[in-house]
């Protein structure tokens, strides 16, 4: 581990600063998505998200002359690619087609032991059994109160969101040992251009035959918020907080998003905020700081 694993700020230069601030902008991702859906299929909005990153992503390496990676580091590049450019992005647009995005956050609040797990097997960090107690009581209240709140799904949207966050949790592990190589920008940005062929052939392969002057506004919307602050922006800052205070460490500050995106819902859309919720961040605070203090 690198020395910055010790530090215990939260300012937005450490690892918890840095995962906290990245948490923060993810937690806009199931909603945008779910307005991207309504009037964009999901094959062409994995596709177009994908290519609008790799562009940005593009010039941000023009801009600042970074040299290619090494050859080594390419199939580590392709597997952020494949997981979190391209799996969780489709596999969770899809799994909103049978969905409630309030019922997806049963899902995303799993999503932290994920992540913690493949911290182990991929970064070989050894969290202690206080922190996976944490990470097991806090997962338990997201899922016990996105449940609680109930929401038509089907089977195969709960099995689509499933594989999305294990296709999540093993990106985000993935990226966060590369990043002590590469940096976290760097990571997310060759990842991103690594796809560009494929966004290319995807928005043209699923572009649809009657245009896109029916879109709503809502769903462009929805579009530019998950291409430019789910998929490169957050990374950027996720990446840094992973590989700086640890994968399994920074990961539990995931618990939180479920219950900032419902806030965010409640301040743009008006929907009520129940006191079982309030009740349940208490609880998922606590064991965000549990785990921090005992891993």
């Amino acid at each position: 581990m690198q020395g910055g694993n010790k530090s215990v700020g939260y300012g937005w230069g450490n690892g918890w600063g840095s995962g906290l601030l990245a948490v923060v902008i993810f937690s806009g991702s199931m909603p945008a998505t779910r307005l991207a859906v309504l009037g964009i299929a999901p094959l062409l909005l994995t596709s177009a998200r994908a290519l609008i990153a790799g562009t940005l992503a593009f010039t941000l390496l023009a801009g600042r002359r970074q040299p290619l990676p090494l050859r080594d580091r390419w199939p580590k590049l392709a597997v952020v690619a494949g997981c979190c450019v391209i799996g969780f992005p489709l596999l969770s647009a899809l799994a909103l087609q049978h969905m409630s995005s309030a019922r997806s956050l049963v899902f995303m609040g799993l999503l932290p032991l994920s992540t913690a797990i493949f911290g182990v097997i991929r970064g070989g960090e050894r969290p202690s059994g206080a922190f996976w107690a944490f990470a097991l009581i806090g997962a338990l209240a997201v899922a016990s109160f996105a449940l609680m709140r109930g929401g038509d799904s089907s089977s195969l949207g709960d099995g689509l969101m499933i594989l999305s966050v294990i296709v999540c949790g093993l990106g985000y592990a993935e990226g966060a040992v590369l990043s002590r190589e590469l940096g976290g920008w760097q990571v997310i940005s060759w990842a991103l251009v690594l796809s560009v062929p494929l966004a290319v052939g995807g928005t043209i392969a699923f572009w649809p035959p009657e245009g896109i002057a029916g879109i709503p506004g809502s769903s462009w919307l929805g579009l530019a918020y998950v291409s430019v602050f789910s998929m490169l922006v957050g990374f950027i800052f996720w990446y840094r907080g992973l590989s700086i205070g640890g994968i399994a460490k920074v990961g539990q500050l995931q618990l939180l998003q479920p219950f900032l995106g419902l806030g965010l819902a409640a301040f743009l859309l008006r929907e009520h905020v129940a006191p079982a919720m309030l009740g349940a961040t208490l609880v998922v605070v606590a064991c965000v700081a549990g785990a921090k203090r005992f891993a």
